[in-house]
């Protein structure tokens, strides 16, 4: 049966082989989608490691003014606190939550280098007001301001990667190829931190503790404060806040916005392009559809004669229309296998770092869409064949 699916594919090779083209280009483009789907919802699974709810963002430009910086910061921190309404303030540097700025580092450790790492400077509030989940060690406190080297808190990803087997506490690294011989000690670790957006992959990063000394206050290195509220604070508290930075920086220009609306607005630019690949998905299925429907429709019309002859002979309309499906399965599977030889490239290639199971799960589901369409498809057109009535057939011949 199989030998005689083969041939009858054979004979029609020309249209067979333009509609397995179409299957191994709809396989790979439902793979592609697939896996970028199941990436970022296995991300989105993940938890942030922090709480963005109520916590506004105020971002601060000095410009030309480089008069005592840091006492104009430490006065409009202390004003802004002590608003009706304001839980807590803290200081980070500008890669705040949802952000569409990145500060990355390699490290080293006994001098191997570290993966590329997600780097933030906060202070000793940001934990609390964030509410991040410390795992080991502890947060930064005032006992850090005699050390030796720079506090650094690293997060669990961070922790797999350098220290798989070892207590991450106490370890020191070294910035790579740095000119000033930076080092941190680590003094905790923190379940997650996701800041790019909620599909974010959780890689490694780290904290290292801020001091806003005068020496380091100039430009981009000005903090970024993150204020939190209390729920259903507006735009009368947005006012004074804007006010305060004005009667205490004079003319330093100042934006405020909150990390909700810089989550949806990151939510925008992650999602367009998996919405655009979606549909292009969507389009291209259907043209398969349309494709193995027609070609289908054109074999039962150009076979007639064959149908009839061989109701004839004694076969059943439900063996006539199983021979159909068949012939389109065998088609569907010459696509498939060569879409999963090209789409197995990419786990065995390391392609975009993802893992391999996520590729493994998305041939899965690719190939069973393929052959369900497949199915749906011929469905149809093989009952009009199991139907055909061998004495109509010959005498239209």
């Amino acid at each position: 049966m199989i030998r005689h699916l083969f041939t009858l594919i054979w004979n029609r090779k020309r249209s067979n082989f333009l509609l397995i083209a179409e299957i191994v280009l709809s396989f790979f483009v439902v793979f592609v989608v697939g896996s970028l789907l199941l990436y970022n919802l296995n991300n989105y699974s993940q938890p942030l490691g922090y709480n963005y709810e109520n916590v506004w963002e105020v971002s601060l430009e000095p410009g030309p003014d480089t008069v005592a910086r840091r006492e104009k910061i430490d006065l409009l921190s202390q004003r802004i606190k002590a608003l009706p309404g304001v839980v807590g303030i803290t200081r980070s540097s500008v890669n705040t939550p949802f952000a569409f700025s990145t500060m990355t580092t390699e490290l080293e450790y006994k001098g191997k280098e570290t993966p590329s790492s997600d780097r933030y400077r906060v202070d000793d509030n940001f934990a609390k007001l964030m509410e991040v989940k410390v795992l080991e060690g502890r947060w930064f406190n005032q006992s850090d301001n005699a050390a030796q080297r720079v506090p650094i808190i690293i997060n669990q990803a961070f922790k797999d990667a350098v220290f798989p087997n070892e207590t991450a506490v106490g370890k020191i690294v070294a910035e790579k190829n740095s000119t000033r011989k930076w080092q941190g000690q680590v003094v905790g670790v923190v379940e997650s931190f996701r800041a790019g957006s909620d599909f974010a992959e959780n890689s490694p990063a780290f904290f290292e503790r801020r001091m806003d000394d005068t020496t380091r206050m100039a430009g981009y290195d000005l903090p970024w404060l993150l204020i939190k509220v209390k729920p259903g604070q507006g735009a009368i508290l947005e006012q004074k806040m804007v006010k305060e930075v004005l009667n205490v920086t004079k003319n330093w220009s100042v934006k405020t916005n909150t990390l909700e609306q810089n989550r949806i607005s990151k939510l925008k630019v992650v999602l367009t392009p998996i919405v655009v690949l979606g549909i292009v998905c969507v389009f291209l299925i259907l043209n398969v559809a349309l494709g193995l429907f027609g070609v289908l429709w054109y074999n039962i019309s150009q076979r007639r004669s064959e149908i009839g002859l061989r109701r004839a002979l004694g076969a059943t309309g439900m063996g006539i229309g199983a021979q159909f499906i068949g012939e389109m399965l065998v088609v569907t599977t010459l696509g498939v296998l060569v879409g999963v030889v090209l789409a197995v490239q990419f786990p065995l290639l390391g392609v975009f770092g993802v893992a391999p199971t996520v590729y493994g799960t998305a041939i899965a589901a690719a190939a069973l869409l393929i052959y369900l369409l497949t199915a749906i498809c011929a469905f149809h057109p093989s009952r009009l064949a199991a139907g055909i009535q061998p004495a109509v057939a010959l005498r239209e011949e």
